[in-house]
């Protein structure tokens, strides 16, 4: 069978590039690290706490420090760039420690630099619903960031945290924008103008953030794409190039937010406030867009990019080059 002349130069381009997902939330294992390799991830942001408590996450660290030396053929740490770096000359995917709530912060104004110096790295204001912070998106009144609120953004900003808007709501997102002193960002959404979705930005959301000098970072979750569970590689190409064009190829990234090897029972979790009171949602079966429905079919999303047309710079910046330069302003 006669090869494609074009399929080598894909291959070395996905193989050479920096490959930054913006958020995984799989179930986390020796297996599920191995498809990271095999996908080509350099790194990416994992979530380590989303409803849990102070003690709660701090029993999740320490789980994925035992993982750090039980896989550190396969694995590392990433608490800076460098180790990105590092991570992509060992042929190892880096592992950015990131919370998708502030509830392990309590109410303790200290955890801050404490969490920073476990190696946490990105954290999301609030999920879903209303915290100490600020209102999410599923919650019915947003009341925008509290007095509080300002004080853990301005701490993480001190410590060099990331802030993540994803799951926050739109007033609570907005005054965060403004009140941040270093750029945020949208680590896995979509636009609004591809589907209606109360997890969706607006366009004038999107170009908020970036003009802050943020990041949006794009997912693939299928129920937030046009298409639902009958989404393709395509929609999802479809939906990078849409906000590509809303805020320009130099603040755009991807962010999966991959589930892998979850059951029921963790949608269930992640559906009801706090994890066991409102349902607030319900997703039904998660299939991913076919053609990059695991870890390991990262490759195809490099293909799909080169195969509509875009530059090798577009294509570098937005699978890693464009996160690396956020996190080398936001962590320095």
């Amino acid at each position: 069978m006669k090869m494609s002349t074009a399929e080598p130069d894909t291959t070395a381009m996905h193989t050479g590039a920096i490959l930054f997902d913006g958020l995984i939330v799989s179930k986390w294992s020796a297996r599920i690290f191995d498809e990271m390799g095999m996908g080509g991830l350099t790194a990416a942001n994992c979530t380590c706490s989303v409803w849990e408590n102070f003690k709660q996450t701090m029993d999740n660290i320490a789980q994925w420090k035992r993982w750090f030396r039980e896989h550190d053929r396969r694995i590392l740490q990433v608490r800076s760039v460098d180790d990105i770096h590092i991570a992509k000359q060992q042929n190892k995917t880096g592992i950015v420690l990131g919370f998708q709530n502030t509830s392990a912060f309590e109410d303790n104004i200290g955890y801050v630099q404490l969490f920073k110096e476990l190696g946490v790295g990105v954290v999301q204001l609030t999920y879903n619903t209303q915290n100490l912070v600020g209102s999410g998106c599923y919650e019915s009144r947003d009341g925008g960031l509290s007095d509080w609120g300002r004080e853990v953004l301005w701490e993480m900003n001190r410590v060099g945290i990331l802030c993540d808007l994803s799951h926050v709501g739109a007033q609570t997102s907005d005054d965060a924008v403004r009140e941040s002193k270093v750029p945020v960002v949208y680590s896995h959404c979509l636009p609004t103008a591809l589907k209606s979705h109360q997890r969706n930005k607006s366009d004038e959301q999107l170009k908020a953030v970036v003009d802050k000098g943020g990041l949006i970072g794009v997912t693939m979750f299928p129920p937030f794409l046009k298409n639902g569970a009958s989404s393709t590689l395509a929609d999802y190409i479809e939906a990078i190039d849409y906000v590509v064009n809303v805020v320009g190829e130099d603040h755009v990234g991807i962010g999966t937010d991959f589930t892998e090897d979850y059951d029921d029972e963790f949608f269930r979790w992640i559906t009801h406030d706090k994890g066991n009171a409102r349902e607030l949602t319900r997703f039904g079966q998660i299939l991913n867009p076919e053609g990059i429905r695991r870890l390991r079919d990262y490759p195809n999303l490099t293909r799909a990019m080169v195969r509509a047309g875009w530059s090798s710079g577009k294509i570098e910046k937005i699978l890693g080059r464009n996160w690396l330069a956020l996190l080398s302003e936001v962590w320095k």
